[in-house]
Order: structure tokens, then C-alpha cells, then sequence
């Protein structure tokens, strides 16, 4: 038996041993000399000792890891040419990303080596001298050279490179003809603030009039007629027939605007009512459009450890979603290239200078903690403040606790809120431990926090408050969430962080928002509303009705009742710390996991007749006090 599987067994060591000696060994050596032999200010975690294609920041590798076939680094902060003999030995490479940097120099010749190269992006850095030839590439697809130094002429043999779809050369200073560039596939061309002259060819009247613009020697392919040429007097001359549909197109245009401005109002006012608590309908949007154009040229901050390779560009372009809208500004997932996706939130009303914001940018982005979405970068300018989260696919808890509540809801069991619960509870306590114990997180709510990987609790926006403009109490009453003290001061705490946790564990348990409307629109604060449940000896009316079709669970959801309301006791020094609430909250899980596996064996499933233990006296006695 031994004998016939010896063969097996030496193949898997063989297929080992082929995995083993995947990592591209060549091309890792050039991107080494590569950044052996140019300055950059960024770090890079390029440690040769690690896989090429499992941690190099901005390499994708093939399928089977022996070649890097993308490289992905906007806005490392390159400086001076690209050395001759490095990145040209990267023969397999399809799509290659230096934007944003500062590189020099004329264009790398010795680049027409990567013959599979389909996809060029230098745009936004500081090259001079002659363009390329592009058809020395066979697969070139895009190519955006724009804002550099570029001289000299567009060479005619660019009409040979017949599979550019998107060519950028815009914002360089090049002059001469445009040459006849009669390529099908081309889409996008963008050819303007040059110093062209010429007529514009046939070729290229598909093309909208503005990829010409700013260059004032250019005119249209009317000879003679420049493109910002003024009508003649002659022609400013219109007879009456023209003066007449003027006017009818005029009277025709303003009652299509009038019956414009009526649908839209009606559908702000449809919105309105159809509009959820925070704000979270999905729609498609462009961050670019709503940010500031002069974002006085700052870039995003990266924090160390982090392998995403993009620039601001890149994010303010990027198709985004709105995932949620708070008191601190609007949350977006941003899809950038390579599959990545990200958390982006643009805050609003920030009151601390620059200085202030990134000092505590600095102390959040090293936070590293499993159950603590890491901040992975911000961008501060005058008219714009984003910072720059991981995105969670699972959604946040207040998306899978409120969302759906119909026929076709998955319930949220026990097992997955108590994982919830801990997590959020680890990270919480971590937070506190953090800036020598004095860091706060300031903004504990349920939309704030969300599943990682293993399915527990995440807490993402971690001490915004303290950068931010004080809130009007009236938005702060509305939370929900937010002690009663930090109403009346509007100064949040540790304290008030717990106050917020139980909060959103009695979210857990019950199913309800904080704040939530009844049928008789009756608007019921939950805190006050457990506590008037409890006073009357109702435990089991406090619990989510979801909750009830699972067994064996009612002392650990007493137990938790329990936590959560020393937790919102009105007076700050009488709730328990984060630290010990984590233990305490993990001590759940442990203490009854037997008992729950043994009384599952001797207690019916039907949950009609359960039993529910009183809170008790203790923890009835600290929360009397209506809020």
C-alpha cells in the first residue's frame, strides 16, 4: 500500500515545492533595483524576503504567481528620472501606474521592451521632452500622459496604434499639426491647454469641440475659422424669421423649465416622506462632483501598513454609493480600480486647524485591533476633510438588526448578536486604552458598527468628535444614543461612550432603534422605555420577538439586560468601565455554553412558555430615574 502511494506523495511534495518557488524571482529583482535606484518618501513594504505577490504593495501577479503583470503606485512621491534597466525587464507586464509623483526626465526608451503593455497612466508628473511612439506597443489600449512637460510634435505614426481606445496628452506643450488620427476604437481623446496649430483633421469631428480648447493657434475644420474666432458683424446680422423662432424657442425652453421646477419640487417633497432615519437610499454617485476643485493641491495621508494603492484623483473619481448619513457627514463607498473598495467619509463642520486634526488622524490611524475598522488614510484642505476606512461587505449592524423587517427577513439570532456584542465591547475597550488612556470614541452607534470577517462587532469612526463643531443639542437629543450629560455639555467622554454601548446592546435585545415611533406616532425613547418595562416586572416583553423561536437562551439575555442598564445610569462615575464590560460581556458566552448544551436536551423548543427571570432589585434600583 505504502508502494502505490508513494508516487501520490511525491507529486504533492513536488506541487509544495512548485509553490514554494512561484514568486517571480526576476521580476522581483527589477522592481528592487527599481527602488533601489530612485528617491521616494512613502513607504513601501518591498521587503525581499516576503512574496512579490501576496504582500508587495501596488503588484498584481498572474494567475499562477510566476510574472508581475501590474504595477500600481500613484502618489508614492517618486522623484527624478525611472531608472534605465528595471522596470523595462518586467516583460510581462500589461499595465503600468506611476501618476501623481514627481518623476523627470524624458520618457524611458528602453519601456518599448514590455511588449504586452496595454495600459499607461504618467499622467501628473514632471517628464519632459519628446512624446513616444506609440505604436511601438501592439496591445496599448489607454495612454494618459497629460500634465507634464511634454515638447515637440504628435507623431503621425500614433495612427498605427489601432487598439487605443482613450488617449490623454492635454496640459503638456506641445505644438505643431495634429495628424490624421484615424483610429476606430478610440473613444476618448483629450488634446487641449497645448500650444497645437493647424487645422483640426476629419478624423477627429467625432470628438466634442472642448478637447481642443486652449490651444490659440488651433482652428476648427472650417479653414481659417480658429476655434474662439467671434461671428462676424455680418453674421450677427438675423433676420426676422430668425428673430421669430428665437422667441418661440425662448417661450418653448422657459415652459419646459417651469414644468421642470414643479416635478422636482413634488419629488423633493416624495423623497421627503420616503426618506429613511439616516438618510441611507442607494444611488450612484461621483464624490468628484461634490468636492471643492481646489483642494490646494494636498494629497492623502497614508498610515503604515497599509497596501492601498491610490491617489486623490483616483478616490474624487471613483463611482461611489451613500451608505449613510450622520451628524459628523456623509459615509460613501468608493469602488477604485483593481477591485478595491473602500469607506470614504466627507466630514462637515470640522472645528480644529489643520495641525489639531492631524495630530488626532495620527493617533487613530495607528489603532490596529480586529474588532477596530482601521483608518487607512485622510485628506485635510481648506474645503474638504475625508478620511478613509475598510469597507465591511457585511453591513452594519443597525442594516441587519432595521433592514427588512418583512416576510423575507433573515432574523439576526442570538448567537450572531452576542458576537456583535463582544466584539464591539473588545473594541471599545481597546479605543480606551488607547493615548494613554485618555482617547474617547464619541459616536457609538449602531450604523457605526459592523461585522468583520469572523462575525463580530467592528467599531469604525473613532474619535471624530473631538475635531469636530459642536453638535445643536436638538440633533444630539435625536440620536438617541448620547448620555445625558453629553446633552446638556455637548463634551463627550469615556463615560458617555459607555452610556452609548448600552444603549446599543438594549438595541440588541430588543429589535428597536433608539429612538422609534410608535403606530399612534407616539415617539418612544428606548432607555425610558426598558426601564418602565423592567419596573413592572415585564422582563419578557423587553426582548426582540425574533429572538423568542431560540431555545435556551433567556439567562444570557437577562444577563446582557443587565449590563446594558448599569450601563445607562444617569450618573457618569456609577457606570463600569469598557474594560470590564468586555470581560464581563465575554464571561456571558463562557459561563453558560454548558448549560445552555444541557438544558437544550430536557427543555421543549416551543418558546410560548418560557420563563424570563427578573432583572432584579440591584439593577432595578440604579435606573428608577426617568431620563
Amino acid at each position: 500500500m505504502f508502494k502505490k502511494m508513494n508516487p501520490l506523495f511525491i507529486f504533492m511534495l513536488w506541487a509544495v515545492f512548485l509553490s514554494i518557488q512561484a514568486d517571480p524571482v526576476e521580476d522581483k529583482q527589477a522592481l528592487l533595483d527599481f527602488i533601489a535606484h530612485i528617491h521616494y518618501s512613502r513607504p513601501l513594504n518591498w521587503n525581499k524576503e516576503a512574496s512579490v505577490c501576496s504582500s508587495w504593495i501596488g503588484v498584481a501577479c498572474n494567475s499562477d504567481k510566476s510574472r508581475v503583470i501590474g504595477l500600481h503606485l500613484p502618489g508614492m512621491r517618486f522623484q527624478g528620472p525611472i531608472p534605465h534597466n528595471t522596470l523595462s525587464r518586467l516583460s510581462a507586464l500589461e499595465v503600468l501606474s506611476l501618476r501623481s509623483n514627481a518623476i523627470s526626465g524624458s520618457f524611458p526608451l528602453d519601456l518599448v521592451e514590455l511588449k504586452n503593455l496595454t495600459t499607461l497612466y504618467l499622467q501628473f508628473n514632471e517628464l519632459s521632452g519628446s512624446l513616444p511612439d506609440l505604436s511601438v506597443w501592439n496591445n496599448l489600449s489607454i495612454v494618459d500622459l497629460s500634465s507634464n512637460g511634454f515638447d515637440g510634435s504628435i507623431r503621425s505614426s500614433v495612427s498605427k496604434a489601432s487598439h487605443l481606445t482613450a488617449l490623454n496628452l492635454s496640459n503638456n506643450l506641445l505644438s505643431g499639426d495634429i495628424p490624421d488620427i484615424d483610429i476606430p476604437s478610440l473613444q476618448q481623446l483629450d488634446l487641449s491647454n497645448n500650444s497645437l496649430t493647424g487645422i483640426i483633421p476629419k478624423s477627429l469631428e467625432r470628438f466634442p469641440i472642448w478637447i481642443f480648447s486652449g490651444n490659440r493657434n488651433l482652428s476648427s475644420t472650417t479653414p481659417g475659422q480658429p476655434l474662439n474666432a467671434q461671428p462676424s458683424k455680418k453674421a450677427k446680422k438675423l433676420g426676422g424669421p430668425a428673430l421669430l423662432g428665437i422667441i418661440i424657442g425662448a417661450c418653448v425652453l422657459l415652459c419646459v423649465l417651469i414644468a421642470l421646477l414643479i416635478i422636482c419640487c413634488s419629488s423633493k417633497r416624495r423623497n421627503r416622506q420616503r426618506e429613511l432615519p439616516e438618510n441611507t437610499q442607494k444611488k450612484e454617485i461621483s464624490l468628484k462632483k461634490m468636492a471643492s476643485e481646489n483642494h490646494d493641491n494636498n494629497r492623502l495621508v497614508f498610515f503604515e501598513g497599509c497596501n492601498l494603492a491610490f491617489d486623490l484623483e483616483d478616490l474624487l473619481s471613483a463611482s461611489a454609493e451613500v451608505l449613510g448619513k450622520g451628524a459628523f457627514g456623509v459615509t460613501y463607498k468608493a469602488a477604485l480600480e483593481e477591485s478595491t473598495t473602500v469607506a470614504v467619509k466627507r466630514l462637515k463642520e470640522v472645528a480644529s486647524a489643520k495641525r489639531e486634526f492631524e495630530q488626532q488622524m495620527e493617533v487613530i490611524g495607528h489603532i490596529r485591533h480586529e474588532n477596530v475598522s482601521a483608518l487607512r488614510a485622510y485628506y485635510y484642505s481648506k474645503d474638504e476633510k475625508l478620511v478613509v476606512h475598510d469597507y465591511h461587505d457585511l453591513g452594519s449592524v443597525s442594516a441587519l438588526l432595521h433592514g427588512n423587517r418583512g416576510e423575507s427577513r433573515t432574523p439576526l439570532d442570538w448567537e450572531t448578536r452576542l458576537n456583535i456584542a463582544i466584539g464591539a465591547a473588545r473594541g471599545i475597550a481597546h479605543v480606551h486604552s488607547q493615548n494613554n488612556a485618555k482617547l474617547v470614541h464619541g459616536n457609538i452607534k449602531a450604523s457605526n458598527i459592523f461585522l468583520n470577517s469572523e462575525q463580530y462587532g467592528c467599531v469604525s469612526d473613532i474619535g471624530l468628535a473631538s475635531v469636530m463643531s459642536s453638535i445643536p443639542p436638538p440633533i444630539m437629543r435625536a440620536a438617541g444614543y448620547c448620555a445625558p450629560e453629553v446633552t446638556d455639555t455637548r463634551k463627550v467622554s469615556q463615560a458617555s461612550d459607555v452610556y452609548s454601548f448600552g444603549v446599543f446592546l438594549l438595541e440588541l435585545l430588543t429589535g428597536r432603534s433608539p429612538i422609534h415611533a410608535t403606530g399612534g406616532e407616539e415617539i418612544v425613547h428606548l432607555v425610558r422605555w426598558v426601564h418602565s418595562v423592567v419596573r413592572e416586572e415585564w422582563t419578557a416583553e423587553v426582548f426582540d420577538v425574533e429572538l423568542l423561536r431560540y431555545p435556551n437562551i433567556e439567562e444570557e439575555m437577562v444577563e446582557m439586560l443587565q449590563i446594558a442598564m448599569s450601563c445607562v445610569v444617569r450618573v457618569p462615575e456609577q457606570r463600569p468601565k469598557m474594560a470590564d464590560l468586555a470581560k464581563t460581556v465575554e464571561e456571558i458566552r463562557r459561563a453558560n455554553n454548558g448549560n445552555r448544551q444541557q438544558s437544550f436536551e430536557t427543555t421543549s423548543e416551543t418558546s410560548g412558555s418560557t420563563t424570563f427571570p427578573h432583572v432584579g432589585a440591584e439593577t432595578t434600583s440604579t435606573s428608577t430615574t426617568p431620563l
